[in-house]
């Protein structure tokens, strides 16, 4: 805390001179003797960390004295104090000092005012901003695109002032998903980033650790003070064979995903490794790391290898694939006889197409079983929708591989069955499949192609072929698919599987298809069997870029105007939470019980929603909308305690706030897993909430508790789950001796009967006292104000 307070003190000093310069200190002493290579095109003054990534390996190996694995290495080289600093997997948090920040459009709002609000004039690291989640698909990329500019161009407005003012590079709508921008732009071999979006560890594609996060751990990057995470374990993929065939680098995730289920993963970096891995195309790595969002990983990665090296050439940074080969052995690529918490064994030869779901993207079925699996489940057989691209699946070799089949089923005489979205990743993949020929293709077989954005993927979607509450089935080669995700239905029954499996499935129209052995009629009534897909991993003519779309921010913005309409219901500046008054939390009403799987799209559900992202009271109206209540089975409609009433969980909540009635939530296994947005631990915080104690959390979800003043606690006895009623009275004991490791009481009072339990957490010291302080936000400008 010592350290931390010196940073902060400096920090509040030398405020007033913060400049361009503050931007690249960090960099320029770390760096001083290393190649002139510069991270990105936009960050020419900022150069690659190889050497001090070597010097600081150098210091934790002879205090290790073990084999390190690739993600260690990365890892520890960006530790703030690799000297002195604990390190031991599972246990010890790390303060680490990340290269750069990202943040998409929905979670820069809160993550920006939040900035704002801690008062500092200049952000420290380069970071971006990246507007792809306020787009809605309805009828094709252009139209929607200019429908979303108008709509948003309040919002638009902050974030690109707000970006000028505070040294933000701002990617304006239209430019693309924000990971294939990474990818395209700003990942390299070696990188730490940390990005406000659950997707940012697509970056892994090209060997760097970018690791999901709330908004306030953006903040903390952005204001130079080190980030903490707590030291993953590592699980290791051994990759054996070669991908071939109808098998695609997404089959690999969606088998560790059956292995691993959505929280096998959770507190532990997934790294690749094996003769396999060299099968598999850069954008196919960034697949599989994209996807490991799904089974809880802090982040996956991959070894550098000259597939990376082909992409960063192709993409214009030739110079940064010559820099990380010097560096490939040392930094770049596990130690021989490195050890991992365990290990998954995957032959790419024998590894069968996958497609999984519904409602859950660990449900795995082989293409060979799904026909019968779905009958057996009475799954709707019929496809009403076949979707492709997202951030997952959008590269340039994804969207030729499902022109070929496209192109093959129309030699046929056969197109889409169904209608047939495209989602193209970035600007650059939209203008290069279509001067390609792609994009013609797609429009040909029956396709939409729609704007460069997350659209139906994040639940942007203005749906019109069915309605609410009516059964179906689509496929997509997205990531996610919890209930209601895409479409805002729940009865939508959505299926995960690779963008070649979802064109063929779209000529077929049924899910009992499988083009490894099925046969197709053509139009000329002859049988007809689909050839494999093929397409090439970068295009023969390089990349075309298209349209500009980037705003690089003014050497010094401090002219810059950054006006937020207190009448606006789209952004609210924030007031600070209050401070805990040092008592115990006693007689604190249940507000939900929640039953089974509880996402961060259940608890801040997207959507509609996301016009709200920059206004904590109006999205507050969404908390916990999507949570099944245990004492009915039903969404949003929970009993008032005090009335008897029974209403909508938000409203129930605002007559807590304003009655002083301070409350509990009390959810399931890993609570909060999915997005990585901080709005479901904001809005808890803001209508009254205290504490939510669940069996297990989900890793970002439970940190981004934390910085918002709340206690995310477990039941010590998971059983114990089943002592709370809807009607108890929960009382948190201790709380002023609360300590790392140390476990609170809690009585549970139901009907005159007192259960008295144990609660884990796993909060450090500087963690109590962001919850002592009100929030992190809260705790550093205490300490900014020189109150230790």
């Amino acid at each position: 805390m010592v350290h931390y307070a010196r940073l902060m003190n400096v920090q509040a000093k030398r405020a007033a001179l913060y400049a361009v310069e503050s931007q690249q200190r960090y960099f320029h002493a770390s760096c001083a003797s290393a190649a002139k290579v510069a991270l990105s095109r936009f960050d020419q003054d900022v150069y690659l960390p190889y050497e001090k990534l070597q010097k600081n390996l150098e210091v934790v190996k002879k205090r290790l004295n073990r084999p390190l694995t690739l993600s260690e290495k990365i890892l520890y080289g960006h530790l703030d104090d690799p000297a002195n600093q604990d390190i031991q997997r599972g246990t010890s948090y790390l303060r680490l000092r990340p290269d750069r920040v990202a943040m998409q459009d929905a979670t820069a709002q809160m993550a920006m005012l939040q900035f704002i609000s801690s008062g500092l004039p200049r952000v420290a690291v380069p970071s971006t901003i990246h507007c792809d989640h306020l787009i809605e698909a309805q009828v094709g990329g252009e139209k929607d695109l200019a429908r979303a500019k108008d709509l948003n161009a309040e919002v638009y407005k902050f974030l690109s002032t707000a970006g000028a003012k505070y040294g933000v590079g701002f990617w304006k709508p239209g430019s693309g998903i924000i990971h294939q921008i990474i990818l395209e732009n700003y990942a390299f071999p070696g990188l730490l980033m940390i990005g406000t979006d659950s997707h940012t560890p697509n970056g892994g594609g090209l060997g760097g650790l970018c690791i999901g996060v709330g908004g306030a751990d953006a903040v903390d990057v952005m204001a130079n003070i080190p980030w903490e995470l707590k030291c993953p374990n590592v699980i290791g993929v051994h990759l054996t064979g070669k991908i071939s065939g109808w098998t695609s680098p997404k089959d690999v995730i969606l088998k560790v995903a059956d292995i691993l289920t959505v929280k096998g993963g959770t507190g532990a970096i997934v790294e690749y490794y094996g003769k396999g891995v060299d099968s598999i195309s850069c954008t196919g790595m960034a697949t599989i790391c994209n996807m490991g969002a799904e089974i809880g990983a802090t982040t996956s990665t991959f070894p550098f290898n000259q597939r990376m090296a082909d992409y960063l050439a192709s993409t214009g940074r030739a110079a940064i694939a010559g820099e990380a080969k010097k560096f490939q052995q040392s930094v770049l690529t596990a130690d021989s006889g490195a050890k991992y918490d365990q290990v998954i064994e995957i032959n790419l030869d024998t590894l069968e197409p996958h497609v999984n779901g519904p409602f859950t993207p660990d449900l795995a079925h082989p293409i060979s079983k799904l026909g019968a699996n779905s009958k057996k489940n009475g799954y709707p057989m019929d496809i009403r929708v076949g979707l492709i691209g997202s951030c997952t699946n959008s590269s340039y070799e994804d969207m030729g591989r499902c022109a070929s089949i496209a192109k093959n089923a129309m030699k046929h005489g056969l197109k889409s069955k169904i209608p047939f979205n495209v989602t193209p990743g970035s600007e650059q993949i939209r203008a290069t499949i279509e001067r390609d020929g792609i994009a013609k293709t797609f429009k040909e077989f029956g396709g939409t192609v729609l704007a460069n954005a997350c659209g139906p993927c994040i639940g942007q979607w203005d749906r019109k072929d069915v309605k609410k509450g009516e059964k179906n089935t689509i496929v997509t080669s997205y990531n996610r698919n919890f209930t209601g995700r895409n479409d805002a239905n729940p009865a939508t029954h959505c299926f995960v599987t690779s963008p070649e499996l979802v064109t063929a499935l779209s000529i077929a129209g049924r899910l009992d298809f499988n083009p490894m052995t099925d046969e197709l009629t053509g139009k000329d009534g002859k049988k007809f069997k689909l050839e494999a897909p093929f397409g090439d991993e970068l295009p023969q003519k390089g990349f075309d870029p298209g349209m500009d779309t980037y705003e690089a921010p003014p050497s010094d913005g401090s002219k810059v105007k950054v006006d937020v309409d207190p009448k606006s219901q789209r952004l609210q500046l924030l007031e600070p939470f209050d401070v805990w008054d040092g008592k115990d939390l006693t007689e604190m009403t249940v507000l939900i019980k929640v039953k089974g799987k509880c996402t961060t799209d259940h608890i801040s559900a997207a959507g509609p929603w996301l016009k709200y992202r920059g206004h904590l009271d109006n999205i507050s109206n969404n908390m916990f909308i999507g949570a099944t209540n245990i004492e009915n089975n039903e969404m949003n409609k929970i009993k008032n305690q005090v009335t008897g009433e029974w209403a909508g969980v938000p409203d129930v909540a605002r007559f807590y706030k304003a009655k002083g009635i301070r409350w509990v939530a009390v959810g399931d296994e890993n609570y909060g897993e999915g997005s990585s947005r901080e709005h479901a631990a904001l809005e808890p915080r803001h209508l009254g909430g205290r504490a939510i104690i669940t069996k297990s959390f989900a890793r970002i979800h439970e940190t981004n508790l934390k910085k918002q003043g709340l206690l995310p606690l477990t039941f010590a006895n998971p059983a114990d789950y089943d002592k709370v009623q809807p009607h108890s009275k929960i009382s948190l004991l201790g709380l002023d001796k609360m300590a790392p490791g140390k476990q609170v009481d809690c009585e549970i009072k139901t009907d005159g009967k007192v259960d008295k339990i144990k609660l884990n957490h796993s909060f450090n010291e500087q963690q109590i006292a962001w919850f002592k302080a009100g929030s992190a936000l809260n705790r550093m400008k205490q300490i900014a104000a020189g109150k230790n």
